[in-house]
């Protein structure tokens, strides 16, 4: 993937990413202090939490993708330092390792 392709597509998924983020800031319910709704309030929370954390992690990513296009290293392995295959950048523009040291990774976390 050349890299002006992934810049689009890095860019247009941070655009996506910081409006969903936007939203569930927007929609965050509030903590219900009252004995019958704590359960159902404190979970209702923990999952829009949960999931902020998790969009904010791939925003991350992403931009870390784009600071490797801006360094010449976008398309190369962190951990190997080897091409990463173009499919898997087609895939995951944002993918930062190849599949062999991305399951190495994964397995150790």
């Amino acid at each position: 993937m050349d890299t002006a392709a992934a810049r689009s597509r890095l860019e247009s998924m941070i655009e996506d990413l910081d409006r969903s983020i936007a939203i569930l800031r927007g929609e965050s319910p509030e903590r219900d202090n009252s004995a019958a709704d704590a359960g159902a309030g404190l979970t209702a929370h923990d999952r829009v939490e949960a999931a902020l954390d998790s969009l904010e992690r791939h925003r991350q990513g992403v931009l870390a993708a784009l600071e490797r296009i801006d360094d010449g290293t976008y398309g190369r392995c962190l951990a190997c330092g080897h091409a990463v295959p173009e499919g898997r950048l087609e895939a995951r523009p944002d993918a930062s390792r190849c599949i062999t040291c991305q399951s190495e990774h994964d397995r150790r976390r």
